[in-house]
């Protein structure tokens, strides 16, 4: 199954990120691409991080969701809206929640992030928790690709990536990870949280994220990659919006799981 990780530079036009989301999707679609994975927050990098509250969608309606749906329609494409902000029953708190299409159009999961990033280092402050509501349930989903194959796909965001305890729950054949890490978080740990998730679950990660400096002037990492289950990148770009596409073989993640059967000899 052929699978695209988009990677954007998202700004504050919701307009103009939905036009660019489009566009990359369709390139994804027209090179074979089933499954494409958007980045968070791809709709929106605000100016401040209370525009997460004005854009809030109820839950199964709204401009971003309608765009997700119509797009998964058009394109007969498997698409992954890498984070929206969903209104919640608190109004000082959105949902990141992580949403699933299928190709009919249908929203078939849905995934709010669970662990909220917080950083300070003298020059950079970040708190999630001040604008977002945490989720609670790890989710996992079955897609059938177009030769009957079914694949059990694991759902998280960017920060969840520091903690593989939720990743063992998942126990998934795909890992996603729509992420917007920081440049210097991303710089030391992003590559080699990926592939040792990769590893220690044996399974592969799509990894799809912002990748450069943003209209709102923060300054995101970037390379987007596909892992496989040994730990390889299969496909990358380091920054700028692009399409990183990969095949993901069955064969390949069975065989891994079979040559070394490290899931089978776990003791805690």
């Amino acid at each position: 199954m052929k699978v695209a990780a988009i990677q954007m530079v998202s700004g504050i036009s919701l307009e103009h990120n939905l036009t660019q989301a489009y566009a990359l999707l369709d390139q994804a679609r027209h090179a074979g691409a089933e499954l494409a994975v958007l980045p968070e927050y791809f709709c929106c990098m605000g100016a401040r991080d209370a525009d997460k509250l004005l854009i809030a969608e109820a839950p199964g309606q709204g401009k971003v969701q309608d765009f997700l749906s119509d797009t998964a329609r058009e394109l007969r494409l498997w698409i992954v809206g890498g984070t929206v902000p969903l209104a919640t029953d608190d109004s000082a708190r959105a949902a990141n929640a992580s949403l699933v299409y299928d190709p009919a159009g249908r929203c078939v999961a849905r995934y709010d992030k669970i662990h909220l990033f917080r950083f300070h280092d003298g020059q950079q402050d970040y708190d999630e928790a001040a604008v977002l509501k945490a989720g609670h349930e790890p989710v996992a989903f079955t897609l059938t690709d177009r030769h009957g194959r079914a694949w059990r796909v694991g759902m998280s965001v960017c920060y969840d990536l520091r903690f593989p305890e939720l990743y063992r729950r998942l126990q998934a054949d795909v890992l996603l990870v729509p992420a917007a890490f920081t440049h210097v978080t991303g710089q030391a740990h992003w590559e080699v949280l990926l592939r040792a998730r990769a590893i220690e679950n044996q399974a592969y990660v799509i990894a799809a994220a912002q990748g450069g400096t943003h209209e709102n002037g923060r300054r995101t990492w970037g390379q987007s990659m596909v892992v496989d289950p040994w730990g390889v990148v299969l496909a990358q770009q380091a920054t700028g919006p692009g399409v990183v596409l990969a095949e993901l073989d069955a064969a390949h993640l069975a065989q891994v799981r079979q040559r070394l059967p490290a899931l089978q000899h776990r003791r805690l």
